[in-house]
């Protein structure tokens, strides 16, 4: 893809703090990105599908995934995702507060493609998420 392009990026967080910081980091590390929020794994799926109020929703070429959410966790959300045939090849990037090696684990079992655990430093956090952009649409080649 070329480096110009502005990427779709679907965050799934239910935190409202931790998805403005979120949102803060990716505009302060200059990521080219429309970033579409959903607040946990059911809206999340209903974006990714399509769905309801989501019908005109663009496929997203990165998801970043908290785990622990009501209604859906992102676990299910993992294992729906890489069950979907329409769905099974978009990058999900863990990204939580958890450092658990159960979490760590299961997230790559479930397909996850990185699980990043978010630092508590403002500056840290805004570092991380600056090398995941610069990772994911900089270095990567992505699908079309």
């Amino acid at each position: 893809m070329p480096h110009s392009q502005t990427f779709d990026i679907l965050l799934v967080e239910d935190d409202p703090g931790d998805a403005g910081l979120t949102k803060a980091a990716l505009a302060q590390a200059r990521i080219l990105c429309k970033l579409h929020h959903v607040n946990d794994g059911v809206e999340a799926m209903a974006f990714l599908r399509r769905q309801g109020i989501h019908a005109d929703a663009p496929t997203p070429h990165l998801v970043l995934l908290d785990l622990n959410m009501p209604r859906m966790s992102g676990r299910e959300v993992l294992a729906a995702m890489r069950g979907d045939e329409a769905l099974h090849k978009i990058p999900v990037v863990v990204l939580t507060t958890s450092d658990v090696e159960a979490d760590i684990e299961t997230s790559y079992e479930l397909g996850a493609n990185s699980f990043i655990t978010k630092p508590v430093d403002i500056d840290q956090f805004i570092d991380s998420i600056k090398a995941v952009g610069d990772y994911w649409f900089s270095i990567v080649r992505l699908p079309q």
